[in-house]
């Protein structure tokens, strides 16, 4: 027994600390950059995304398009730098739950359809982001070594 703990779960941790910066690196930039364009795209399509907006029921929709808009953008760039990751990750995780109450939730017959929505993998990660942080290559890594025994 101890020889497969040892194989299957000390080994492979040991080997894995060496690399746990790159998990939250990998999972910024792919979110981020795919949040970045998407809220791009929605501030330079603002009337197409006020007409969703209002079709599924969002109230102020005038207000609320360019506002998700915005924080997918610059919370994507905020992803991507590893700057205000946990504000950053917490916000877009809210318009995650958002966008499956107000576009998906009619979809809904079971618990495999709703955790198949695109929406909630990235709600999973932007929870996971909010909580556990940039990781070490990061700005807010590195803010916090400047400013946080000061």
């Amino acid at each position: 027994m101890r020889v497969l703990f040892d194989g299957l779960i000390a080994w492979p941790k040991q080997v894995a600390a060496h690399f746990e910066w790159l998990g939250p690196l990998v999972a910024r930039v792919v979110v981020g950059y795919t949040f970045m364009l998407t809220g791009w795209g929605k501030l330079n399509n603002l009337p197409a995304i006020i007409e969703n907006f209002e079709s599924w029921g969002i109230p102020f929709p005038e207000f609320m398009t360019p506002f998700v808009s915005g924080w997918e953008f610059l919370g994507g760039l905020g992803l991507i730098l590893g700057l205000m990751t946990r504000i950053c990750g917490g916000a877009l995780a809210v318009v995650m739950v958002v966008a499956i109450i107000s576009a998906k939730l009619s979809d809904v017959d079971s618990l495999e359809t709703l955790l198949g929505f695109e929406e909630a993998t990235y709600f999973a990660v932007f929870t996971w982001l909010a909580i556990c942080g940039a990781g070490q290559a990061s700005l807010d890594y590195l803010l916090e070594r400047m400013y946080a025994n000061k």
